[in-house]
């Protein structure tokens, strides 16, 4: 297997397919990842931020039957795998879209399937801070909103820019799974030339491009949430 892996004409093959077509799957990956993960804490941060201020002990709570629905949709959501979810929302994604395939096209399902994951992250983010600085503030006289937007937020900047990298990695292993219903990038390339064509060293190298990816990522990621933590300055001071 290996010898047919290296062979000259593997290799100009694989070689004539990564200059013709990975700069353009490359693109397409980190646009729909970033773009997936822009909308999904677009809507999954204010949902965290419900799950938390709404609780029974938080700073306004709701009522108990509509957080119990609440989360209830939310682990509904989370527990379809991936490739079932996008075949479900089909309709939603040739609403939105206007086609069910392509790389703008899988931005829906991506979005649909990682808002409740994020949701879930910020609400780990958030129960993080500390309580006094939060009795601290409404013995101040703040108002629910004011607590949001100068405590809860500010001060869980760090741990949500940490789930934020997690965050866009998985979006980033979805993106590629999206390849299977006719989603772009890299994705798309391994599957059509490594599962249906049989040229492995193409897939493989579009693996290594996904995994050089996510260290990317995860390196960024890492970097801004240790920049922005205040204990570690205090630290270093």
């Amino acid at each position: 297997m290996f010898e047919k892996l290296f062979n000259p004409e593997t290799l100009t093959a694989a070689w004539e397919i990564v200059r013709s077509q990975f700069p353009l799957a490359l693109r397409e990956t980190v646009y729909v990842t970033v773009l997936a993960t822009a909308f999904a804490f677009l809507l999954g941060l204010p949902l965290g931020v419900l799950l938390v201020t709404g609780d029974a002990g938080g700073i306004r709570p709701l009522p108990g039957w509509l957080m119990k629905l609440i989360n209830t949709v939310i682990n509904l959501l989370r527990s379809i795998p991936f490739l079932i979810l996008m075949i479900l929302v089909f309709p939603l994604t040739r609403l939105l879209a206007g086609t069910v395939v392509g790389t703008t096209a899988s931005i829906v399902p991506l979005v649909i399937a990682s808002f409740p994951f994020v949701a879930r992250l910020a609400e780990s983010s958030l129960r993080e801070v500390n309580p006094n600085l939060i009795e601290m503030a409404q013995s101040m006289g703040a108002s629910p909103l004011q607590i949001v937007q100068k405590v809860l937020l500010p001060e869980s900047v760090p741990s949500l820019l940490s789930n934020a990298t997690i965050a866009i990695t998985t979006i980033l292993g979805y993106s590629a799974m999206s390849g299977i219903i006719g989603g772009g990038g890299l994705g798309k390339i391994a599957i059509n030339y490594g599962y249906y064509r049989y040229q492995y060293l193409v897939m493989l190298l579009a693996v290594i491009l996904l995994i050089v990816l996510v260290q990317l990522f995860q390196s960024v990621g890492t970097h801004l949430a240790v920049s922005s933590d205040k204990r570690l300055k205090k630290q270093a001071k």
